[in-house]
């Protein structure tokens, strides 16, 4: 939860490193993460082993913190079942007095995701606005957009080959949060606005909580800078294969 701010264990630091190295070809735009020290400390594990983005600065932002668990935060997951037994419900719908409902943790993430929408639109429309400028899908090497998924792939991923326009992004952002969290945006994401999702998924693995440092890729498109109706693809979902 949140309550508890405590550091990564060894296990976290070595889990952090690996997602770095898995990571360490991909040149991002934008780094956000939580503000509870786990995941600053996992961001700052990541870009430490990043061949492009080791002084990218990392933007905090409370938003990004894991669900709130009240009285249960600190506590054995054990004893969250319980409690949530108790009041005849089920977990992970459960709320612990004092804690956040699943409503609010969505639209903390909805709040973000917006506003990471509107940081891209704003980008782009900044590049379009220089004199004489290309456009970001001309003549860029798409060899700073390199992803290495390997088996978790869809169809959408872009090419790492050419350089065209599939491969250079407006905005290339990696977030690092938490799991509960995660679920729950990622939730938004389908139920919500649709996003399409890898053919070989299954609802256990949707419904799942990500294993720490895994990594899930979604492609967002904003045609004609439409804030509204995002297209969303989902490349991979919770990949833990550099682990």
């Amino acid at each position: 939860g949140q309550g508890v701010d405590e550091p990564l264990s060894a296990t976290g630091f070595r889990q952090a490193d690996a997602a770095g190295l898995f990571l360490s070809n991909v040149k991002f735009t934008h780094v956000f993460s939580s503000d509870l020290l786990r995941a600053k400390q996992t961001a700052a594990g990541i870009l430490g082993k990043n061949r492009f983005c080791k002084d990218l600065e990392i933007k905090y932002d409370a938003r990004l913190r894991e669900r709130k668990y009240g009285v249960a935060e600190g506590r054995p997951l054990a004893d969250l079942k319980a409690m949530a037994k108790d009041a005849g419900e089920q977990c992970p719908s459960f709320t612990p007095s004092g804690g956040e409902t699943l409503d609010e943790v969505r639209e903390r993430a909805r709040d973000f995701f917006e506003f990471l929408c509107q940081l891209a639109v704003e980008l782009e429309q900044k590049e379009h606005g220089k004199p004489g400028a290309p456009g970001r899908s001309a003549g860029t090497s798409g060899e700073q957009f390199v992803f290495p998924w390997t088996n978790h792939c869809s169809e959408a991923e872009p090419s790492s080959e050419g350089g065209g326009s599939s491969t250079i992004l407006d905005a290339n952002i990696l977030v690092v949060s938490h799991g509960a969290y995660m679920r729950n945006w990622i939730g938004y994401f389908v139920s919500d606005l649709n996003c399409t999702l890898p053919a070989n998924l299954t609802k256990s693995q949707l419904s799942s909580v990500s294993p720490n440092t895994g990594v899930s890729h979604f492609i967002i498109k904003l045609e004609n800078g439409n804030l509204l109706k995002p297209e969303i693809t989902c490349v991979c979902l919770n990949q833990d294969s550099h682990l």
